[in-house]
Parts: C-alpha cells; structure tokens; sequence
C-alpha cells in the first residue's frame, strides 16, 4: 500500500535495552536476540547497535514495515546483524526448528502494540479519524484472512457482538450489533466513518463526548479478532520461552488489558510448570517514565513483563520453605 512508513517511536525501548544488555554483560561469547514485531525497526535496529556482537532475528506480517525494513536494514549497514523475514510471529518457533534448530536466543522480545503507522495510514481502515475501507488486516496481501468489512457484513448479530464484547469489552456491544446489522440491511457497510457513526450514535447522547471516542473499543476489538492477536499471543508465548538460552529474557510490552492478562497468567503458568528454570522478574509491570510519555502520549497505556530462563542446575535465586525458588524482581 504506502510506500511511506512513519517513524514508530520504540516504547519502552531503555527498559528492553537495559534487561537484555544485563544478559549481555554475563556473557563472553555474541549474543542472539529476537524480535516478534520489526514494525518501524526501533527495537531491532537499537539492540543490533547498542549491544556489541549481537545479531537480531527480526519477523513481521505487513508488507509496508518489511520493504522499509530492509531498505533501513541496508542504509545502517546492518545487512547479517539484523535478519528480518516476513511472518506472523506465531510461526516463528517452527521457522526456527526447520531452518536453525541449534539456534537460542539471550533475549525475545514481543512488542504487541500496533505501530504509528497503522493509524496514520488511514487507507489501511484501522482508525476511524479519516474515512477509509474497513481491511485492518497486518498482512493485507493474505487473502486467506477476512477483512472487518467482511466480518461486518456477513456475521451473525450475536457473533458480531461476541467480538465486540470480548476483544473490546465495550458495555453496548449488543446494541452496537443490533445498529450494524440495521445498517447492512439497507446498504453494504465497508468504510471506517459507517462504523464510527454508527457506533456514536449507539452511545448514549451523554456519553458521546467523552475523552476516549466511543468507537474505540470497536475497532480494537475488530482489529484484534481479524488478526487473531490474543489467540496468537496465548500460543506462542512458551514456545518463545522454550528458544531462549539459560538466562535469557522474555520480554513483553502489551497495551490494554488483554493482552497484559494472557502474559501475566502465563508468566505463571510457565513458572509453575518450569519451577527450577523460569523466573519472574517482573512482580508488577514496568510502566513508560514521565519523560517517554511527554515525548509519545501513545506509551501512557504500555506495560512491560519480564521473564528470565535459568539454569536447571543453577543454585540462583532465592528459595523459600517449599525449595520452590523465588523470583528477584526489577523494580
């Protein structure tokens, strides 16, 4: 689509340098990392550059940030240090099983916010402040995925509603159905400014006016179910975890409540089922300073989780009555 891709401010990015840089100091030989989402190549062109030796593994679904990508990729003489293929991350831990099964990694990182880009380039329908076709597909070339304008237009009332509740939990998604289902009776519903009236006008004439626009919710949980985020989240985060090197991180920066949820809850799932070799570093999560949400505003809702693999025959960490081992947490 545009062969121009904004600049995506790389959130958190001192706070992901600082964990695997410590990684780093441990260690005498090159380090290997990976990141699950290039989008605007902050974080991977950041570590390739501030950690000596190391080389990136680097993945990403939309055909704008892999052509900007490699053009970047290029022009900071990264070309071997940084290693950019175009998937969805969820197939990254058997790419690397048929392509590098001797490969770990000393720190993953999975930024799961969607980029400036995204929403400024409003033909790709996932802001509603320009009026554009309703795709919100990360990978627009695959036709195998449904567009929104295709879910809106052919799902049940009940269905759409589901979605809306679930991946948005928006309070009026029922309504907000009912009104969507009215609309496409009469005409095709396609474009993002059908939708944002549609749902406006669903909210109570009190509430329309409000900080958060009341299409927001809406198209998140849209934009999350056409591209199955939590679903490909859920999977793939201990197959991540079993890539990683004794001592390397996983690291996760989530930017609503559902998808810090899934990492928190399997943080712990992968804890408990790995008593003696995961460790928790991250008690509650790290937030954007002051200073980083003053320079992006688009950081205010960003929380990063950390999780570290150990050595099974390591004596680190704390113990406590149970010989469970107790996580040393960032603060």
């Amino acid at each position: 689509m545009s062969d121009d891709y904004k600049d995506h401010y790389s959130v958190l990015y001192k706070e992901c340098l600082a964990a695997f840089k410590d990684v780093n100091s441990k260690n005498s030989k090159p380090s290997i990392y990976a990141d699950m989402t290039f989008g605007g190549g902050g974080h991977s062109l950041g570590i390739a550059k501030e950690i000596h030796l190391s080389t990136v593994y680097s993945v990403d679904q939309d055909p704008d940030a892999l052509k900007n990508g490699q053009e970047k990729i290029k022009k900071m003489d990264m070309d071997g240090r940084v290693i950019l293929t175009k998937m969805n991350y969820e197939s990254f831990p058997s790419w690397i099983a048929d392509n590098h099964p001797q490969l770990k990694f000393d720190g993953i990182l999975m930024d799961l916010g969607v980029s400036s880009h995204h929403f400024d380039q409003f033909e790709r329908g996932f802001s509603f402040r320009q009026d554009a076709f309703l795709d919100m597909r990360m990978d627009f070339t695959n036709e195998e995925h449904l567009t929104v304008s295709e879910v809106l237009n052919t799902f049940e009332e009940e269905e759409i509603a589901n979605i809306i509740f679930k991946y948005g939990e928006e309070r009026y998604s029922r309504k907000i159905a009912k009104n969507i289902i009215e609309f496409r009776s009469k005409e095709t519903l396609d474009r993002t400014k059908q939708l944002e009236d549609i749902v406006f006008h669903t909210y109570p004439k009190h509430l329309r006016y409000k900080k958060i626009h009341p299409a927001t919710k809406t198209f998140q949980a849209l934009r999350i179910f056409v591209n199955r985020e939590l679903e490909v989240l859920e999977n793939s985060l201990e197959q991540l975890f079993g890539l990683l090197n004794d001592g390397g991180i996983l690291a996760v920066i989530s930017f609503h409540s559902l998808e810090d949820r899934i990492a928190k809850h399997k943080f712990k799932e992968i804890f408990q089922t790995h008593i003696n070799t995961a460790k928790i570093l991250t008690k509650k999560p790290i937030y954007p300073s002051e200073d980083e949400i003053k320079e992006n505003s688009r950081s205010r809702s960003a929380k990063l989780r950390l999780l570290q693999k150990l050595d099974q025959n390591s004596q680190g960490g704390d113990s406590d009555k149970k010989g469970k081992k107790k996580a040393k947490f960032y603060t």
